[in-house]
């Protein structure tokens, strides 16, 4: 899938004006050549590892998402996916983890309706929920 397709359609799941979508984009782009092959369970995997498993699960689960701060995010991602990130979306390291801590709880709980991470692609399951 094209960047820019993924950036728009990211944009589109969050609603509004969607300026974070590049970011999350790029996040899900550097995921797709890591560790986790670009699945939701990988990145799941992958925060709950890094202690923050009270809170993946919360956004998977169909009660209310807990919030997680840009530090925990930093923390969670490896310093070369985060620089990556923050290289493509133009910003620091430090903001790119703020705005992913933002939006990604929002976006993991729309990706996994009933409370449960459907076997896809993130990338897939994007485009599964803004067609």
């Amino acid at each position: 899938m094209a960047g820019n397709d993924l950036e728009s359609m990211l944009g589109s799941l969050l609603g509004g004006d969607g300026k974070d979508a590049g970011l999350l984009g790029a996040l899900i782009g550097s995921l797709s050549h890591g560790q986790g092959g670009g699945s939701l369970d990988g990145l799941l995997d992958g925060l709950a590892r890094s202690g923050l498993t009270a809170q993946k699960d919360s956004w998977v689960g169909t009660g209310t998402n807990q919030s997680v701060t840009g530090d925990e995010i930093r923390h969670a991602l490896p310093d070369d996916t985060l620089r990556e990130v923050a290289e493509v979306a133009g910003v620091s390291p430090q903001l790119a983890a703020d705005r992913i801590a933002r939006e990604l709880p929002d976006v993991v709980d729309r990706l996994t309706p009933g409370g449960e991470v459907p076997k896809a692609s993130i990338e897939e399951l994007v485009r599964r929920q803004t067609r």
